[in-house]
């Protein structure tokens, strides 16, 4: 009896048994309705994607849009989304809330959109863990209105500033003193060349004073007669 317990005592030590891992996901968000229209060129926050991790063992998770192949809705790309943070890792349990910006391109399709906010492991290649393609996911639901280009570039801009403020009044400030110390160097450079021509314009010429007074002296001196004054009574 004991050599048969050594024997399966030595058969564990050289076959140790093998537990699987398991990869979970999930989310806590169900489905995101937009009620308002959305415009063309103007950057959405929509709510937040809460993703768990529902598996036993720390993960890497991803967020992205995606959508069915066919679908009676218009498809958003997924260049549309921002999601901070898009990747992550997770203990077993923990969970992570995903902050999502739809930015809308200026030239956009108006008509009802709809897509899936969809979690899912990163796969990896690892000895006892199960990488079964798994993932979970929220609906979304918009809708986009018309809109001309020159409305699109107005919302973009006013979106862009009202999303990134107060960075964007920072980047405007620093824009300003950029613009205004250009023109105030070229303002003083031309001053500083206007000054130079005049002093240059406004300078006397030199003569020399003995040339001067000799040139005076020549046209005071009266002119002398030779011819004797006989010859005058003749003529």
């Amino acid at each position: 009896m004991k050599k048969v317990i050594i024997f399966l005592f030595f058969v564990c030590l050289i076959f140790p048994t093998v537990a699987f891992a398991r990869v979970g996901v999930g989310v806590a968000t169900g489905k995101i309705q937009v009620q308002d229209k959305l415009k063309p060129g103007i950057i959405y926050n929509l709510p937040p994607l809460t993703v768990v991790n529902t598996g036993d063992i720390p993960t890497d998770y991803e967020v992205e849009a995606t959508y069915f192949e066919k679908q009676p809705q218009l498809k958003p790309s997924n260049d549309w989304f921002i999601f901070s943070p898009r990747t992550f890792h997770l203990d077993p349990g923990k969970a992570q809330e995903v902050s999502i910006k739809l930015n809308l391109p200026l030239v956009t399709t108006p008509g009802n959109y709809f897509n899936f906010l969809e979690a899912h492991p990163i796969q990896k290649d690892k000895a006892g863990i199960t990488t079964i393609g798994i993932a979970a996911a929220a609906k979304l639901y918009f809708t986009v209105v018309p809109a001309n280009i020159f409305q699109a570039m107005y919302y973009k801009i006013i979106s862009f500033w009202q999303i990134y403020s107060p960075w964007t009044n920072y980047a405007t400030g620093v824009i300003a003193l950029i613009i205004i110390a250009f023109f105030a160097k070229k303002y003083l450079n031309i001053e500083i060349n206007l000054k130079k021509k005049k002093s240059h314009t406004h300078t006397p010429e030199k003569h020399d004073k003995s040339d001067s007074k000799e040139h005076t002296e020549k046209e005071e001196q009266p002119q002398v007669d030779d011819k004797p004054y006989a010859d005058k009574k003749n003529e």
